[in-house]
């Protein structure tokens, strides 16, 4: 009787206190344990009130890398999640942050969601610049974006993004380390692997040209040239933060020759490794000194 007393507490608790409660909640905590406690637990669990934001990022963070990530099937259910949590959040959502989602799902979050701020989705392989052209004419609030390993995603998009988002301010577009297939061995579809983009230049003359306010620029193992980077240099002055980890084909002196110009530069991250062009001999940086 007295587990049946408890019980019965809980699931009479007033609907602000309860709200209180379950606001201190990760997305996996809600998602895997009051949502399924009662009925009323449900409800409140749907409130607008908690959805402004979905961040599935600490959970991916902590789940060890498996192919299973990268399923039609798995897919689903990240679409299914972010759908249901657009729908929650009556239009107030204004950060997502996943991972394997797919056109379907961020189609429907950019016609119910235009104040969106925060859009990162890695590791999306069926996002394409259909969608991302959309949310550039409808959620022009943007200010970060995360587009890393979505290789179905081109210099278009960033064209895009640049023209209709005035506010952006932190962009990522990590790829991933073609030098190293070890790394990424078993769980990640070859075909994929094999479609990373390779127009590193056109997107650095899009980034330069087109998002001049940016503070942050991640562009890990980009295959831009130095011609790349001076766009990005002569563009972006509002630079404080640039991310050049595996470009191998920057040198030091190419990077410290252009990156002068950022005046608000705090912090630039350099490649360990230099690839001419002309030549497929690596060098380590400290041989070039």
């Amino acid at each position: 009787m007295e587990e049946d007393r408890s019980e019965s507490d809980w699931g009479g608790l007033a609907p602000d206190i309860l709200m209180n409660i379950i606001s201190r909640l990760t997305v996996q905590e809600l998602w895997t344990g009051p949502m399924f406690v009662r009925k009323s637990w449900l409800t409140v669990c749907r409130d607008s009130y908690l959805w402004s934001i979905f961040d599935l990022e600490p959970w991916f963070e902590s789940y060890p890398q498996s192919a299973h990530l990268w399923s039609p099937d798995f897919e689903r259910k990240v679409d299914l999640m972010l759908r249901s949590v657009v729908d929650w959040s009556d239009g107030g959502l204004t950060e997502i942050r996943v991972r394997h989602c797919s056109d379907y799902a961020l189609s429907y979050a950019t016609d119910r969601c235009p104040n969106l701020q925060v859009l990162a989705i890695r590791s999306s392989p069926n996002v394409t610049d259909a969608s991302m052209t959309k949310i550039a004419f409808r959620c022009r609030s943007l200010k970060e974006i995360d587009i890393s390993y979505c290789h179905e995603i081109s210099h278009d998009t960033l064209v895009m993004i640049g023209r209709n988002c005035p506010n952006l301010r932190i962009l990522k577009r990590n790829l991933m380390d073609w030098s190293d297939s070890s790394r990424r061995s078993g769980f990640v579809p070859t075909e994929y692997v094999d479609a990373c983009p390779q127009d590193g230049d056109t997107e650095a003359d899009a980034i330069g040209k087109h998002m001049i306010n940016l503070e942050r620029l991640e562009i890990q193992f980009s295959r831009l040239s130095v011609k790349g980077l001076a766009s990005i240099c002569e563009g972006c002055p509002k630079l404080e933060y640039l991310d050049l980890s595996g470009c191998v084909h920057l040198s030091s002196r190419d990077i410290a020759n252009n990156v002068s110009r950022i005046k608000r530069l705090k912090e630039v991250k350099k490649p360990d490794v230099y690839v001419p062009r002309s030549g497929d001999v690596a060098q380590t940086e400290s041989s070039l000194v």
